[in-house]
């Protein structure tokens, strides 16, 4: 009876193992689409869409990222925010980041800020942002951009992240946003870093578009994420929309991994924002 009881347990065993790799395999290359409507009365009566990545770190969802164009092609943006760390420091394979940049680029103009993962690797990085340059993307390192779109005027900030510095994080942000920030526009901020998050309150912007916390890379139901960096065990910031005062953010779980080579309950995901006028 042992032994029958000790095979039967050794099964279960295998069988859940084998179930619970599948289950991760495939969770991880399980896309998303998560959408978000913002409410302001700086936005006009026709709405504006933004898709937003995050986190790529040379990640391949579908042969040659045809999955993740494909399901970025299906939201219909009018722009693209690409919010760092397209490539990973330790595998710095820029061509499957280049990839994805001039299939998306196809799809709708694509604006840039780089990711703490771009800065451990300058050298490199500055070939991929030529690069990408080239292929008609708007890079902003501390600079922002004035755009028209469906009757709106949209100020579009991005800074660099605190990673190119030696600075104190918040201090170092909050100096470069404002240095760039202009007013009475709608202002939608690419930054890498969500733990900032009270430095783009005091900054008064209305839409900061995030990643970096991987979405706490193992969430749990009730929970939410255990881990991200620089926010440590149990982040604040790890998915979703937060919001506070007149400034909303929208921290997306991305679509790679770095250091961690898989995610738990955490598929990835494209965020669809919709900026829509407040009655």
């Amino acid at each position: 009876m042992k032994t029958k009881r000790k095979l039967w347990l050794t099964i279960g065993i295998v069988i859940f193992l084998a179930f619970t790799i599948s289950y991760i395999a495939w969770a991880n290359k399980a896309l998303q689409i998560n959408t978000y409507k913002i409410e302001s009365h700086k936005i006009a009566q026709e709405s504006i869409k933004i898709a937003h990545i995050s986190d790529l770190h040379n990640n391949e969802i579908g042969n040659a990222n045809k999955k993740l164009i494909s399901t970025l092609e299906s939201t219909s943006p009018d722009i693209i925010a690409i919010t760092g760390d397209l490539i990973d420091s330790r595998n710095t394979d820029s061509d499957i980041a280049l990839d994805f940049i001039k299939k998306a680029s196809e799809i709708a103009p694509c604006y840039y800020s780089n990711g703490n993962h771009e800065a451990r690797v300058q050298n490199e990085y500055t070939t991929l942002k030529e690069k990408m340059v080239t292929l008609g993307v708007t890079v902003l390192e501390n600079t922002a951009i004035n755009i028209e779109l469906n009757g709106n005027n949209i100020n579009i900030i991005g800074v660099n992240d605190p990673d190119f510095y030696t600075e104190q994080a918040d201090i170092i942000i909050d100096k470069n946003i404002k240095g760039i920030k202009t007013g009475g526009e709608y202002t939608v901020l690419l930054s890498h870093r969500p733990e900032l998050f009270d430095v783009y309150i005091d900054n008064d912007i209305d839409l900061v578009l995030s990643g970096h916390a991987h979405g706490g890379q193992f969430r749990l139901p009730y929970i939410g994420g255990l881990f991200a960096p620089h926010q440590g065990i149990l982040p604040k910031y790890d998915s979703g929309l937060y919001s506070k005062n007149n400034t909303n953010m929208i921290v997306s779980r991305g679509i790679g991994n770095s250091l961690f080579p898989f995610r738990f309950n955490n598929k990835p995901e494209i965020i669809l924002v919709e900026l829509v006028s407040k009655k």
